[in-house]
């Protein structure tokens, strides 16, 4: 028991001694943490924003590239002939991914959970590329 009794003894001498320089120390964390805390506060309460934008931007960089790409007539339904069973005008091609991924985007923002949406709008992003690589090599 004693000797419990002088390592109670030696941690509180110790501790006293290291006081003033974890009162400094923690001031200047306080300072720190609150500004960190400040910052993730700001980016989860930003957070549809933030993970709507690039999504948004890759839509319409991949509507510029489809429409500059894409035959005029764009075939959908290839058969196992080689042929397409519905042709559609390039507009329709292009713009139809487009206002799906902004449907997303919009139904992200209307809903409490984010993360749902947002997945699906990102594998919304996969229609114009499924349509080009279609339509590149058919057979």
């Amino acid at each position: 028991m004693r000797d419990g009794n002088t390592m109670t003894e030696k941690y509180l001498s110790f501790r006293e001694r290291l006081q003033p320089g974890l009162d400094a120390t923690g001031s200047f964390l306080g300072g720190v943490g609150h500004a960190f805390k400040l910052v993730v506060t700001y980016l989860v309460r930003m957070r549809k924003v933030l993970l709507s934008i690039p999504v948004l931007v890759l839509a319409v960089q991949l509507a510029q590239y489809n429409t500059e790409h894409l035959p005029e007539q764009v075939g959908i339904d290839l058969q196992t002939t080689g042929e397409f069973a519905l042709v559609i005008s390039r507009n329709a091609a292009v713009m139809g991914p487009l206002v799906l991924t902004v449907l997303c985007l919009v139904l992200m923002f209307c809903s409490r959970r984010t993360m749902y949406p947002w997945i699906i709008s990102v594998f919304s992003l996969v229609l114009p590329l499924l349509l080009l690589l279609t339509n590149m090599y058919p057979a």
